[in-house]
């Protein structure tokens, strides 16, 4: 957003502080962050909104740069931090990074708390350059080594609402009971087909069920989504909340659900055995993977196993003859699942469609909340069958309604910045690899990132390489506009399938129910054409946060777990190079940092353009993908970082 006077523009945006001093201002509209030096920044705080002005332009390789001239309205009014007390004050350290000082609190203001007491801080005053912020503690969270506490400490900073209001509690409990004959009137009833959930062991919020047979063929693909909106009316208490919330949070030891346990886990999820009401997408498909005919319909339904991965992957992958005589009646749909998957995914790659196989983490706790294990987890086939089978849902609804010219909220991912991709072109030039881009703007064709991908699968640089070409993409977000989406090289793309711990799916059903009913009016559609860009906009920020908010704890607990390995020693992979030094990940996927001051012997110097640390005396190179082995110096918990050393300098020259 920009205004105008006769000196200069103004531009109104979002302060995002970096924890060495300067900063970037998001400014919506502008296709890069400007930075603002040190110097510049007018006392903001993370988050602000603030008035800037342009003091540099852009350069071929330089951001433009500016100057803070106002700051707007606050972004942060409530800090979690670790409580320091000395005689008569104290100070609150915050744990975010990005608030760079610490906070005073005045004795009277503490609430008691004592040195290494986890807490909440409601900032008064913000300070200047030669004060410090002042602020009062609200809550005390527990002690920094009580169990727990760690993980309460990310929630409450990250603002994420761990409890639910009594009156949407009652709401739901309300709302939430046994079906009779009344509530399946006008639905079509498929308790007879047969029907599976595919979930992880531990999953209890069940949203999806699928079914399969073929005939003459075709394939009759049913995806089968919990009919939340019959249960959450716009507009009421548990509306409201979940909008608020945005997304259910999954963190390593809990669930954040976006809606209360009484519907999550209870009438809405499809509880094997028990009838359930669903909105039901049924597609016939060819055997070239194409949706020839579909119907979107209001069903009733009645699950007859609540099958899991790990079962589903050893009834296909390992032949396990127990598992197979137990779910005799399932077996052939899931041979056929198998089958249809592989179908729609090659027809899927033939378009173009970018599968990042990276895996994630894994982490176990024991019963204290103490990381025992932490691995890379993989993807077998059940996963893929799920994924497959929910990507063709999604795509086939959002085509539906876009034909309609429905007011809709669709899933959209843009094409990657032409510097991003003329960057990532230039550094894997070096492994011998090449991609298209068209003209001078590089604008590239998701298959030509599919290629790359495709080229890469089981060398050295696989990992290396996927993962910046990751880093190349956009974000995905929420849309009411149809703009596409990249990554999966379709035209048509939302999110219909998990209306239980998504918003954004649990506003479409309400749309598809409306469309269902004949009552899409023109007074309708002005209302969610009022509506919709708000949805998708506070969609959006809620799933950064949540997103925002699992990498913290991943963080955090990848830290703990390697407290019990200083010392030791590990075979990696250089997976970061910066100016700062180079990072290694390690096999069990965690990362930790090599400062450059280590690289001892020599003076290393950071080449951006290929990612590489070079020694100017003796030229040992660094370089993005290389294997190394290092030791485990040092974990600092306050900032969730681990420090590695290299066992002996890697000798790798140009």
């Amino acid at each position: 957003m920009k205004s105008r006077n006769k000196e200069t523009t103004k531009y109104v945006g979002t302060y995002i502080a970096n924890q060495k001093g300067f900063g970037f201002v998001e400014i919506e509209g502008m296709e890069e962050d400007l930075f603002i030096p040190e110097g510049n920044t007018h006392g903001a705080f993370h988050m602000d909104t603030v008035e800037v002005h342009i003091t540099k332009e852009k350069t071929s390789d330089k951001r433009a740069e500016g100057k803070i001239d106002a700051i707007i309205m606050r972004g942060i009014t409530d800090v979690v931090g670790t409580f320091d007390k000395a005689k008569s004050y104290g100070f609150v350290i915050p744990d975010n990074q990005k608030l760079e000082s610490d906070i005073f609190v005045a004795k009277e203001d503490s609430m008691g708390a004592v040195t290494g007491h986890k807490v909440v801080c409601h900032i008064t005053d913000y300070g200047d350059r030669r004060r410090k912020p002042e602020g009062k503690i609200t809550e005390i969270i527990g002690h920094e080594n009580d169990p727990g506490v760690d993980i309460i400490s990310i929630v409450k900073g990250f603002d994420l609402p761990s409890e639910f209001p009594e009156k949407v509690l009652n709401q739901a409990n309300r709302v939430a009971k046994d079906l009779i004959e009344n509530d399946f009137y006008m639905r079509r009833d498929l308790r007879d087909m047969l029907m599976v959930t595919i979930d992880g062991e531990d999953s209890k919020d069940l949203d999806d069920a699928v079914s399969l047979s073929y005939e003459d063929g075709i394939y009759h693909l049913g995806v089968h989504i919990a009919d939340v909106s019959n249960y959450v009316q716009e507009s009421s208490a548990l509306d409201k909340e979940a909008l608020n919330r945005g997304t259910s949070v999954y963190l390593v030891d809990r669930v954040i659900p976006m809606l209360p346990h009484a519907l999550s886990n209870g009438i809405c999820s499809l509880n094997m055995g028990e009838d359930r009401l669903a909105l039901s997408c049924l597609m016939d498909i060819d055997e070239k993977g194409q949706v020839v005919n579909h119907e979107i319909i209001e069903t009733v339904i009645n699950v007859n196993e609540r099958m899991n991965y790990s079962d589903v992957n050893r009834i296909l992958t390992d032949n396990d003859k127990q598992l197979r005589e137990r779910y005799a009646q399932c077996v052939p749909m899931f041979e056929l699942m198998e089958k249809l998957s592989h179908i729609i995914r090659k027809n899927r790659e033939k378009r173009g469609s970018i599968d990042f196989d990276i895996p994630e983490s894994k982490i176990i706790l024991n019963k204290h909340g103490v990381p025992v294990k932490i691995a890379p987890y993989e993807r077998g086939v059940s996963q893929k069958i799920i994924e497959d089978f929910m990507l063709m849902a999604n795509e086939t609804v959002a085509e539906h309604f876009y034909y309609l010219e429905s007011p809709f909220v669709y899933r959209t991912h843009g094409t990657p910045a032409a510097d991003k991709i003329l960057k990532l072109g230039t550094f894997i030039n070096n492994f011998g690899y090449s991609i298209k881009v068209r003209g001078a703007e590089g604008e590239v064709h998701p298959k030509e990132i599919q290629k790359l991908l495709a080229k890469i699968e089981g060398t050295p640089e696989e990992a290396l390489i996927s993962r910046l070409t990751l880093r190349s993409m956009q974000r995905a977000e929420y849309n009411t506009a149809c703009l596409g989406h990249f990554g999966l090289a379709c035209n048509f793309y939302c999110h219909f399938t998990s209306p239980i711990r998504r918003y954004p799916d649990l506003q479409i059903h309400r749309i598809i129910k409306e469309h269902i009913h004949g009552r899409m009016n023109e007074k309708k559609i002005e209302h969610f054409n009022s509506i919709l860009p708000m949805v998708a906009k506070e969609s959006s920020a809620k799933e950064r946060r949540a997103d925002e908010a699992e990498r913290e704890v991943e963080k955090l607990k990848k830290a703990q777990y390697m407290l019990d390995h200083i010392g030791e020693q590990y075979d990696g992979v250089i997976s970061g190079i910066t100016v700062w030094g180079i990072y290694v990940e390690l096999p069990n996927t965690v990362e930790g940092m090599i400062h450059v001051s280590k690289l001892m012997g020599d003076y290393y110097y950071y080449k951006e353009d290929t990612y590489e640390m070079i020694g100017q005396k003796t030229g040992i190179v660094y370089k993005l993908g290389q294997k190394v082995k290092i030791v485990v110096d040092y974990v600092d918990m306050s900032v969730k970082t681990i420090d590695f050393s290299f066992v002996e300098p890697t000798v790798h020259t140009k």
